[in-house]
């Protein structure tokens, strides 16, 4: 129990979209009961209201024979099988469009807090769930105390409300004998409609704390260590010592390419130690000399003994060095406002070539 706790107060971070949405995948999501309730009563509101008079006008032919001639009832087997037969299709009838809407409500008070979500991992049998010390544990669990509080208040709360609203009807309801039975329809219809639409605005109040309750208590339970979050960006950005590594090997391939055509330079410019950028140029082909290699320090040395390796010229120019390193990329071409200065260096090194 200790380490648990231990565990649980390591995970101060938030949880990533990733592990949020590996959450979604398997059906872990934040879905609140009382949302969905109180969509239902927002139904049967809805139901009471628009229907419970055409469904009474429509149940009184079918009861009407029930109530004032009880006696004349056939009360054979065949005759209450046919009799509840008909009756059960004639009340499935009027209350088949309010049963769908209720249907439906309950789709769209789970769809409006989660989406559309299918999950087959749900649906697929767990050997935990038959645990019984596992099952104890989810009965004894805090949420589970706490769904069971509500459920207590909430009880109280309505069987207040409801004696609120019958207190008063003390003396129409003892006169129910005498009243027909489309009045007492509709009495019981006030009724139904004004209970209904105080639990509907009590329970607007606890759904949309339960909402808020729910999201946070899922996003708590999904929060990560330190370490966790460490892991997850290794896994999704790669580990930085093996990117680092594959940098340095792209560097490496890139140099020694760069190398590789500095035998085939036209000149090396020089300042004359610290920085050194080979160029390539056909008077042919070429429009304007390509930068084939650049370096300081340690690679500056290396092009320069390249260079002298393979009897391609040196050329001391410190200011034009180090503006072509600074200003030109490896295979670029040398930009117009260095034509001037190049184009000195290149001629000097083709009149030094034809003297030779």
């Amino acid at each position: 129990m200790a380490d648990e706790d231990a565990d649980e107060s390591q995970k101060t971070e938030e949880p990533s979209g990733k592990r949020l949405g590996k959450a979604r995948d398997e059906g872990n999501v934040p879905l609140s009961q009382e949302v969905r309730l109180w969509l239902a009563l927002l139904g049967t509101l809805m139901m009471v209201g628009m229907f419970a008079t055409p469904i009474a006008k429509g149940l009184l032919p079918v009861l009407r024979h029930f109530i004032e001639n009880p006696h004349a009832i056939d009360t054979g087997e065949e005759a209450l099988r046919t009799m509840g037969a008909e009756l059960a299709i004639q009340i499935g009838l009027l209350l088949l469009i309010p049963f769908l809407v209720l249907i439906g409500l309950g789709f769209l008070g789970t769809i409006g807090q989660v989406g559309w979500l299918v999950v087959g991992k749900r649906i697929k049998p767990s050997f935990s769930k038959l645990d019984p010390f596992a099952g104890a544990k989810r009965l004894f669990s805090f949420n589970m105390l706490l769904d069971f509080g509500k459920s207590l208040i909430k009880l109280i709360v309505v069987g207040w409300i409801f004696w609120a609203l019958i207190s008063p009807r003390r003396g129409i309801l003892n006169q129910i004998p005498d009243l027909t039975p489309l009045e007492v329809m509709l009495l019981i219809q006030d009724i139904v409609l004004e209970f209904v639409f105080w639990v509907l605005l009590l329970f607007a109040f606890v759904a949309a704390g339960d909402m808020a309750y729910q999201r946070y208590s899922h996003k708590k339970k999904l929060r990560m260590t330190k370490q966790e979050v460490k892991e997850e960006h290794k896994d999704s950005e790669g580990d930085p010592a093996i990117k680092s590594k594959q940098r340095s090997l792209r560097m490496q391939r890139a140099r020694t390419r760069m190398l590789a055509a500095v035998p085939k330079a036209t000149v090396v410019i020089t300042n004359p130690t610290h920085y050194a950028v080979a160029l390539h140029y056909e008077m042919e082909t070429m429009q304007a000399p390509v930068l084939v290699a650049k370096g300081v320090d340690f690679l500056a040395q290396k092009i320069r003994e390249l260079a002298l390796e393979n009897d391609v010229p040196l050329v001391e120019n410190p200011p034009l060095a180090r503006a072509l390193y600074a200003a030109v990329e490896l295979d670029q071409s040398v930009p117009q406002e260095h034509y001037k200065a190049v184009a000195e260096v290149i001629g000097y090194v083709f009149k030094l070539k034809k003297k030779i």
